[in-house]
């Protein structure tokens, strides 16, 4: 099987066309010509994860962050992020990324989040780029929330928009983005969210929302990494013929004590 067949399999499920305009989706290294019988699936490509798929002697990495994300003016290895490029270029291992269009797909990353927390009458959140999703729960305390949010995304901690730390607030209607999704707030407001849950929320954000009537939940960015799974379950169910790992490297650059 060539790179292009693959591609072509997974755009059918993934449509680049989904992606939010300007976004850096598809193939961004190698040649859609060479065979494939090894693909890892990774959330980031750093150094670690180029090194894990040499070590696996993949043919194709498939990322959900674009290893190319602006345009380069050089190539060369006297630049970390350019040498990230050139050393799976040399290595003869492509690169395809699957940014918001995996975001913004049905069955995509955000109906996946929807799912983990139970949300029913689920719609998109931000009609106009198809990102984010908002749904119904039980009526349940912002306490309780807390922990199930913390269970589904395997996390020890996380961080709280409210100025209330009794956190007996009732919750019923939950808006969700992954990744980083603070500019949607307004959205999430206006479709009538009790609480918005996205990674990187700013100070003045923070402000905003509350000023707003608008508690909210920042799970981090790295829950992102639930792409792995999902995108490897994905790509075996096509039942090509082709090995799918699924990456073991940590790439959160966040480390809470």
């Amino acid at each position: 099987m060539k790179i292009s067949d693959f591609m072509i399999e997974y755009e059918k499920f993934c449509p680049k066309e989904l992606a939010v305009e300007g976004d850096p989706v598809g193939l961004q290294v190698g040649n859609p010509n060479d065979e494939l019988t090894k693909v890892l699936v990774t959330l980031d490509i750093r150094e670690q994860t180029v090194a894990e798929a040499k070590a696996l002697g993949v043919n194709l990495i498939i990322a959900k962050h674009p290893l190319i994300f602006r345009p380069l003016s050089a190539l060369t290895s006297m630049n970390d992020q350019e040498k990230l490029v050139l050393d799976l270029a040399r290595a003869g291992i492509a690169v395809y990324t699957s940014h918001t269009n995996i975001d913004v797909v049905t069955g995509g990353l955000n109906d996946y989040f929807s799912q983990l927390l139970g949300m029913t009458d689920i719609e998109v959140l931000d009609d106009e780029e198809g990102l984010g999703r908002v749904g119904n729960i039980e009526l349940t305390e912002l306490s309780v929330l807390t922990e199930k949010v913390k269970a589904a995304f395997g996390l020890d901690r996380l961080r709280l928009i409210t100025y209330d730390h009794n956190l007996t607030q009732k919750i019923g209607r939950i808006a969700i983005c992954g990744g980083s999704g603070g500019k949607l707030w307004p959205k999430a407001l206006e479709k009538k969210a009790d609480i918005y849950i996205t990674g990187d929320i700013y100070y003045h954000v923070g402000h905003d929302m509350l000023s707003a009537g608008l508690l909210g939940i920042d799970p981090g960015h790295y829950i992102e990494h639930a792409f792995i799974g999902l995108v490897a379950d994905k790509l075996r169910s096509f039942d090509l013929g082709v090995k799918i790992y699924e990456s073991q490297e940590k790439t959160n650059p966040f480390y809470d004590i």
